[in-house]
């Protein structure tokens, strides 16, 4: 679950950068809060993006445990350049990672990118 400031320039992100979907929406108007959650339709039960939207609360500061949301893609430098094009925030550009595991020795192709509240993403360079 992330927090947001703005809930429809997070949905627009998540659905038009990042091709994700919106599978629910709960609203609490007593308690002031709506979720909407966000994930890949073609697999509804896989893992989803919480989008937790307070509507008394407009900026958010990020805790020191949360690192990163990470996400596979085929086409990783064609992914960038349609985000970039987007007007999405590149943290770091697409590249090999400096580092390899040593169980497999190869080094990922990975970049970095920020959605509308400063949420770091990684994409990773997925061939499957």
């Amino acid at each position: 679950m992330i927090r947001v400031a703005n809930l429809d320039r997070s949905i627009e992100f998540y659905r038009d950068a990042l091709g994700m979907s919106e599978l629910r929406r709960e609203t609490f108007p007593d308690a002031r809060f709506t979720l909407v959650f966000m994930g890949y339709a073609a697999h509804p039960n896989g893992a989803t993006v919480e989008l937790t939207w307070n509507w008394d609360s407009d900026s958010y500061t990020h805790g020191s445990g949360y690192g990163h949301v990470a996400l596979a893609v085929s086409d990783i430098y064609g992914a960038c350049a349609r985000l970039a094009e987007m007007g999405v925030e590149i943290l770091r550009e697409a590249g090999p990672m400096k580092a390899a595991p040593q169980e497999t020795g190869e080094r990922e192709e990975i970049a970095f990118i920020a959605d509308p509240d400063g949420y770091r993403i990684e994409l990773i360079g997925h061939s499957e």
